[in-house]
């Protein structure tokens, strides 16, 4: 049997070997340690070229690992008029990119408010997403573009923000930081079995059952304080209640894939993935 969950890493594992090493090292040592899914770190730039991002493409497909890319941070959907045209073109190589590399999901920190109410900034945010996806539709590029759910009040990013993208995006669909979720109010709320199942509950409603089995989580455990996010933290050093929120979405029937961001990548990862077998009773 297949867990409902694929676990994994966000960038390459810390005890990924110098060689191969890379991406192409990292996919191979998660596969060989029991984690299934590795999301490619291009968080400052997107540099990469099509050779390697076809050996990417085949280790993935030989051992079985599910790809997607953590786009450059330097992107925002509410940066001026001058400075959007780079941020676009971040996204959109990563998307591109990561297409050849066989990823079917591009991750990305959609922007901060400016001080301006998100209900505004909204109105700005989501046409320049669907004209990045248009243009990725009539290039023939299938992914999935997941504006993630940040950990500061400040950023564009609510969960409402990115359930609101998604709705009046055909291929955009959230990433789903409970940890961000955690700290955004700052005020150690989020974090509860009642909490999240309203919150599944919501996204549901917002994209459908459907979208429950195809979740793409970021977790791990989380500093904050009034303002939100201060810094990721091992799990065992964190006030997250993992058991509550692995039992809210096996009861939710949700699957997917989680990708750990803990100082501790991988060993996390692994201790992410025991805890769902036990919550959920699900065997490999």
């Amino acid at each position: 049997m297949t867990l409902s969950f694929r676990f994994g890493t966000v960038g390459s594992p810390i005890g990924t070997p110098k060689k191969p090493g890379g991406s192409v090292g990292a996919i191979a040592f998660s596969k060989s340690i029991g984690l299934q899914a590795f999301e490619l770190g291009w968080v400052q730039s997107v540099r990469v070229s099509e050779e390697t991002c076809a050996a990417i493409k085949q280790i993935a497909s030989e051992q079985g690992v599910s790809l997607s890319v953590h786009a450059p941070y330097f992107i925002n959907l509410n940066a001026t008029a001058d400075e959007w045209p780079r941020s676009r073109k971040r996204l959109m190589d990563a998307a591109h990119y990561g297409n050849l590399a066989g990823a079917a999901d591009i991750i990305f920190h959609p922007g901060s408010y400016f001080e301006r109410p998100p209900e505004e900034v909204l109105k700005i945010a989501i046409p320049r997403l669907k004209g990045c996806v248009d243009e990725l539709r009539k290039a023939g590029n299938p992914v999935t573009l997941r504006p993630e759910t940040m950990g500061k009040s400040a950023m564009l990013g609510s969960f409402e923000d990115t359930l609101e993208m998604s709705k009046q995006i055909e291929g955009v669909l959230p990433c789903v930081d409970f940890a961000h979720l955690h700290a955004r109010p700052g005020d150690g709320t989020m974090n509860t079995y009642d909490e999240w199942s309203a919150l599944l509950n919501a996204y549901q409603k917002a994209v459908g059952k459907a979208a429950l089995r195809r979740l793409h989580i970021h977790l791990s455990g989380i500093e904050y304080g009034p303002k939100g996010e201060k810094n990721h933290l091992k799990l065992e050093e964190a006030d997250l209640d993992l058991e509550a929120l692995l039992r809210a979405l096996h009861d939710h029937g949700c699957a997917g894939r989680i990708l750990c961001e803990s100082p501790i990548m991988e060993e996390d990862a692994l201790n992410m993935k025991n805890a769902w077998m036990k919550v959920s009773g699900e065997m490999e």
